[in-house]
C-alpha cells in the first residue's frame, strides 16, 4: 500500500519515497489509533499525515523514551540536533535525516508554517525540566505546542470548506483533547517518568497530590480521592471535545470521515477509562482491537 500512496502523492525521488516510508512505519506501529484513521484519508494525503507523525513521535521518544539510559543532557543534546536538522530541512527542503527529509517535503508542498514546528520542539525540551503544573491555564501553555499546533499542521493537509483562519480554532482544540486523553490513559507510566501532567489545582481540588499518586502507585490501591480527580479531568477533556467537534463540518469532505473516526476513537479511550474504574494510575485503559474497528463502522 506504501508505493500506491506514494504514486498517488506523486513523489518520485527514491530517497524521497524512502524517508516517507520511514515515517509511515512509525505511525503503523506506535500511532495505532491515528493510523486506523489515516486509511481513510484519500491516498494521496496519507504520506503528509505520516510524515506530520513520524517527526512529533521522533521527538516525543527523544524525550519519553524509558529504553535508554540517555541522561536529561544527552537528550537536551539530541533535540538540538534535531532542530538544526529540521531548520536546515525546511530550508534546503532536503535533508540526509529521513524523518526530517518527509517532513520538509510536506511542510513546502502543504505550505505548513514552519513556527509551528519550532513551537512543538519547544514543548518537547520543556519535558526535560518541568515536571508538573500549577494551573490548567499553564498546562495550556505546554499544549499549545505540543498539541494544538499539530492540528494546526494538519489543517492545510486535510483541506477546509471555510477559510483556514475559521477552522484552526477547532482543529487546535482537537489536538488538545487527544493529547488530555494521552495524559488520562497515561498517568502511571508517567508518574514513572517522575511527570504529572494533571494540574495540581484540579488535582488538589479533590485532596490529591504528588505524593499520593505516588502511593497508589506503589501499591496498587485505590483511593476515592483520585477517582474524583480523574473523573474531574475527564469531564473537562469531554468539553475541549465538545468545543472541537463543530471543526469537522469545516473540512474538506474527503478529510472528515478520517478525522471524524479519530475523534471517536479517542473519545472511546475515555469510555475504556471510565469502564475500567479509572484505575489509570495502576494500569493502561486499552479500547479492545474489535470495539476499535466497531467504532470505525
Amino acid at each position: 500500500m506504501t508505493a500506491r500512496e506514494l504514486d498517488a502523492a506523486a513523489v518520485t525521488d527514491p530517497a524521497l519515497r524512502a524517508a516517507y516510508a520511514r515515517c509511515r512505519a512509525l505511525n503503523a506501529r506506535h500511532g495505532r489509533t491515528y493510523f486506523l484513521a489515516t486509511r481513510l484519508l484519500p491516498v494521496a494525503r496519507r504520506p503528509a499525515v505520516h510524515a506530520l507523525y513520524g517527526f512529533a513521535r521522533w521527538a516525543d521518544d527523544i524525550v519519553d523514551s524509558l529504553d535508554t539510559d540517555m541522561s536529561t543532557a544527552e537528550r537536551a543534546q539530541c533535540l538540538s540536533r534535531l532542530q538544526g536538522r529540521l531548520e536546515c530541512g525546511l530550508r534546503d527542503g532536503y535533508s540526509p535525516e529521513p524523518v526530517v527529509h518527509a517532513l520538509a517535503d510536506t511542510a513546502r508542498r502543504y505550505g505548513i508554517e514552519h513556527r509551528y514546528f519550532a513551537d512543538f520542539l519547544t514543548s518537547m525540551r520543556s519535558d526535560l525540566e518541568v515536571t508538573d503544573y500549577p494551573t490548567y491555564d499553564d498546562l495550556q501553555g505546554y499544549m499549545y505546542g505540543s498539541a494544538a499546533v499539530i492540528g494546526l499542521q494538519m489543517l492545510p493537509v486535510l483541506g477546509t470548506v471555510v477559510p483556514r483562519e475559521e477552522a484552526a480554532g477547532p482543529a487546535a482544540a482537537l489536538g488538545v483533547a487527544f493529547q488530555l486523553t494521552n495524559f488520562l490513559r497515561d498517568v502511571g507510566e508517567d508518574l514513572d517518568r517522575g511527570r504529572v501532567y494533571l494540574p495540581a489545582d484540579l488535582l488538589t481540588a479533590h485532596g490529591v497530590d504528588r505524593d499520593l499518586l505516588y502511593w497508589s502507585r506503589r501499591t496498587g490501591r485505590a483511593d476515592a480521592r483520585i477517582t474524583k480527580a480523574l473523573k474531574a479531568a475527564e469531564d473537562l477533556t469531554r468539553d475541549v471535545y465538545r468545543r472541537a467537534a463543530p471543526g469537522i463540518a469545516m473540512l474538506d469532505p474527503l478529510a472528515r470521515p478520517c478525522i471524524r473516526t479519530a475523534f471517536v476513537l479517542y473519545a472511546g479511550i475515555l469510555d475504556a477509562i471510565a469502564e475500567d474504574g479509572y484505575a489509570v494510575v495502576h494500569r493502561r485503559a486499552a479500547v479492545p482491537c474489535r470495539r476499535r474497528l466497531a467504532r470505525c463502522v
